[in-house]
């Protein structure tokens, strides 16, 4: 006797089912192995009685994550080495929600660097309250000449991706993903308030060593989170460069004294 095949609603409620749990378990592959960039459905395993038990990749056969055991410091530090570990461990398997603050924040410092300096070129010590005001002025304009200049950086970024592998950003996560990646990694400019605060000669090569570690912590940000080469995530934050020298220029050529990264560092 030949088997019958069933159909019916009862064969199409069960296809639904397995549709929808399938669905369900892709929705759930939202951490990476920080070893082999593989999704994972979960990081650890909790069970009884408080004990857990971090889960082994399936691909490379390595804990998915360990650093759910270390402490922030020790994560920290391995961030700022710039391993490609503790950064998809921050991007892909923390929930951190920090990236406007911290941009902002960045910004606010570089505003103020570049104040300072436009400060220091300038002869004026009269307290009158208009020269106040002018120079409160000036603090606004160079907040908003870095903002430009730093959208133009992503702009650059994401437009050397879009030129040498379009593939990498079709999906809209890819982007948004990147860009988080981005305002987190450059927090290094935080840096630049202490530079300046504890004023040495050697504060120039200060100012140049932050903006190599500002543009190497974002090269290795593009590269963990797209999942790319070396090669081509240097080329792509170089194409950011590219874009932003444009707009510096730019702004030069119009007359502004907007004393960017390229005077700041190069002093």
């Amino acid at each position: 006797m030949g088997t019958s095949r069933q159909s019916g609603p009862w064969s199409e409620k069960g296809s639904a089912g397995k549709a929808a749990e399938n669905n369900a378990s892709s929705a759930s592959c939202c951490y990476r192995c920080i070893e082999c960039n593989q999704e994972a459905t979960e990081l650890y395993r909790d069970y009884n009685h408080g004990v857990l038990k971090i889960t082994i990749c399936k691909s490379c056969q390595k804990p998915v994550d360990k650093y759910i055991e270390y402490d922030p410091v020790i994560i920290l530090i391995n961030a700022i080495l710039c391993k490609a570990q503790a950064y998809r461990h921050i991007l892909f398997n923390t929930k951190i929600n920090i990236h406007g603050k911290l941009c902002i924040f960045c910004l606010l410092c570089e505003a103020y660097l570049r104040w300072l300096q436009l400060q220091d070129s300038s002869q004026h010590i009269d307290p009158d309250d208009l020269i106040r005001y002018a120079k409160e002025w000036d603090f606004y304009r160079m907040f908003t000449i870095a903002s430009l200049e730093q959208m133009a950086f992503f702009i650059g970024i994401f437009a050397g991706l879009w030129l040498i592998q379009p593939t990498t950003l079709r999906r809209k996560s890819n982007f948004i993903l990147l860009l988080k990646a981005l305002l987190l990694s450059s927090y290094g400019k935080l840096l630049l308030i202490p530079a300046v605060i504890w004023e040495h000669d050697y504060t120039p090569l200060c100012l140049r060593l932050i903006k190599v570690f500002v543009l190497t912590s974002n090269s290795q940000a593009v590269r963990v989170t797209l999942n790319i080469s070396r090669k081509l995530s240097l080329l792509t934050i170089l194409s950011g460069l590219v874009l932003e020298s444009s707009v510096v220029c730019f702004f030069q050529r119009m007359g502004w004294d907007v004393e960017s990264d390229c005077s700041i560092y190069k002093t």
